[in-house]
């Protein structure tokens, strides 16, 4: 799949922008705070009808304007397909495939996938379970539906246990209808979370050791509540922690709490890892994930790189720009702050790429092959 045309109006700091991709490598140089993120972001957001960035919808409308479009094309599958959203302050986005509005924005995630690394990665070792448990909702949702159905169910329903918690209800039959929805979801969430956690593990230490060497291992481990001894179901949990929930007012077991832990040769990376193996942890991470969500689809995905390459030395840097511009990567979209190092990093790929400069919102284009 390859973004060939996008078109920009009042997305953040960019007023106005027209661009024509290369199907290959498109690189962003500026500096920062200058909008190159915010132009991955927009790609992002027709993807996912989200900000990466975790903006509210109205914060992404240009300062002092009404409204923000993005207008794209793309090669899907050998066919040209066009995207349009729109957003006016005080009314609902509004997601157009070739001409037709889509109803339910959540049946448009997995259509166009696409992957991101950012240096907010880091969160994924050094922060909370929810920045993990986000990435794999994230991943599976692109491509299994039934996954994003029974995720949006499970939450829907956690929601209105916790209403119920906070409320002081006590009437069982009230718990038991609402954890019955809960548990046939859980079940689905949980084993397909079992099966894409241990795959991705074995492919993400290849890509690990292929950027950094074949001296480390990394591994992940998927720790859930209802992998417990003796924890026949979601039910069966949710009875045993009643007594507990009602005390705190919020349900402290179930998918909703899921975590994985991140291992370097057997310890936390969190605690054994340096800069660099953090670094690198999180991008063959993300390239692992590139290379699951593309077997799952049956397209290449884009592949944003945002602001990556800082502070990793130029052998990793190298080892990352063989693999990304060879066999089984398509297009993808580089920004950085160097001019030179983006120079170099181009001076080692072989094909077809765009540069362009960012500057307060405008984009130039400045070198091309």
């Amino acid at each position: 799949m390859v973004l060939k045309h996008l078109k920009i109006c009042n997305f953040k700091n960019i007023a106005d922008a027209e661009l024509d991709f290369s199907p290959k490598v498109n690189c962003f140089l500026g500096n920062n705070g200058m909008g190159k993120s915010n132009l991955l972001d927009a790609i992002y957001y027709l993807s996912f009808c989200k900000s990466f960035t975790g903006m509210t919808d109205a914060m992404l409308i240009r300062r002092d304007e009404q409204f923000t479009m993005l207008n794209a094309r793309y090669d899907r599958r050998g066919v040209e397909e066009e995207l349009s959203l729109g957003m006016a302050k005080g009314r609902r986005k509004s997601l157009k495939r070739m001409g037709k509005e889509y109803q339910r924005l959540s049946s448009h995630i997995g259509a166009f996938p696409l992957v991101l690394s950012s240096p907010h990665d880091i969160d994924l070792i050094r922060g909370t379970g929810e920045e993990r448990r986000r990435l794999i909702d994230m991943l599976i949702s692109q491509g299994d539906a039934t996954y994003l159905d029974r995720l949006i169910r499970y939450n829907r329903a956690l929601e209105q246990r916790n209403k119920m918690l906070r409320d002081h209800v006590g009437d069982p039959a009230l718990y038991m209808a609402v954890e019955m929805q809960m548990d046939a979801a859980a079940t689905y969430l949980h084993a397909t979370r079992a099966k894409w956690i241990a795959s991705l593990s074995e492919i993400f230490d290849r890509y690990y050791r292929a950027i950094g060497g074949d001296n480390e291992h990394v591994t992940l481990s998927y720790r859930s509540s209802l992998a417990d001894d003796g924890m026949k179901s979601l039910t069966d949990a949710l009875d045993r922690s009643r007594r507990r929930d009602e005390t705190v007012c919020h349900t402290t077991v179930g998918p909703h709490r899921d975590d994985i832990d991140m291992l370097l040769d057997g310890m936390a990376m969190r605690r054994a890892g340096s800069q660099g193996q953090c670094k690198t942890f999180v991008i063959a991470l993300r390239l692992a994930q590139y290379e699951f969500l593309r077997d799952t689809s049956g397209m290449l995905p884009m592949l944003l790189l945002d602001d990556i390459f800082d502070k990793l030395d130029a052998s990793r840097v190298e080892h990352i720009m063989e693999i990304v511009t060879g066999e089984g990567f398509g297009q993808i979209f580089i920004t950085d702050t160097n001019r030179t190092h983006l120079d170099e990093i181009m001076s080692r790929t072989t094909g077809d790429y765009r540069m362009w400069l960012v500057d307060s919102g405008a984009l130039d284009i400045i070198n091309h092959s």
